[in-house]
């Protein structure tokens, strides 16, 4: 049990390059989709498919794909930033403003104010880097019954996201999401390149492999009193 917990704790999102060179041995995918096999989905739908690509020459046209970042994600983004640990610390909540390129601290920032390298081609080298990149889709011609908008949908696939992410860490792999894989015109490409059919989309993305360098930063979350409550809400 402690050791579950103590993944959970050590757990990060590795947004750094990873070794193109080292392969993540066959036995450790397979660990790694059985623990999304055994994901809690509702109402046992198990609503999803996983594309594996390891393919170096794949990854090549993938990692080629035209990405601009959006001017909305950096403006949303800024709310959850703090700049300096002591903050961090204090909301327990968010990021380091100093992990996203400095045109990304801004909250009046305009389009002129991006460079193509501050994603486009940083995402580029992720890929390339990558072991391997797993595309996760979902049927969305169904829902989980009487769920509006598919929610229940939705946390099943964040079940399978985290059983997957847990799994990984405890092998040592790295683990990022991807989620810029499944927007517009990104997604349409990716769907040509690997022959998704209509009905499947595409729900989020994650590489895999061995970081090159250890990355270790700061990662808060809220003491338990102040977001448990008990017997009713009360307002903290």
């Amino acid at each position: 049990m402690e050791t579950l917990l103590k993944t959970m704790q050590t757990r990060q999102s590795a947004r750094v390059l990873y070794d193109p060179k080292k392969k993540i041995p066959k036995k450790d995918l397979e660990k790694i989709l059985e623990a999304g096999r055994w994901a809690p989905t509702a109402h046992n739908m198990q609503n999803y498919e996983i594309i594996i690509v390891d393919d170096k020459k794949i990854l090549e046209v993938i990692a080629n794909i035209k990405n601009p970042i959006s001017l909305t994600f950096i403006r949303e983004n800024y709310n959850q930033l703090s700049f300096s640990k002591e903050e961090l610390k204090e909301k327990g909540t968010g990021v380091l403003g100093t992990m996203f390129p400095p045109a990304w601290r801004k909250p009046d920032i305009k389009a002129e104010d991006i460079t193509k390298d501050d994603h486009n081609d940083f995402m580029g080298k992720e890929i390339r880097s990558s072991s391997a990149l797993a595309v996760v889709l979902y049927d969305s011609t169904k829902r989980a019954p009487a769920s509006e908008n598919d929610f229940l949908g939705a946390i099943s696939l964040g079940c399978l996201m985290e059983n997957m992410w847990l799994m990984a860490s405890s092998l040592g792999i790295g683990f990022q999401i991807l989620s810029a894989l499944s927007e517009g015109n990104i997604e349409k490409q990716l769907r040509k390149i690997l022959n998704i059919p209509k009905n499947m989309k595409i729900a989020y993305s994650f590489r895999l492999g061995y970081p090159v360098i250890s990355e270790k930063y700061l990662r808060v979350r809220r003491p338990v009193k102040r977001f448990a409550h008990m017997n009713g809400y009360v307002k903290k």
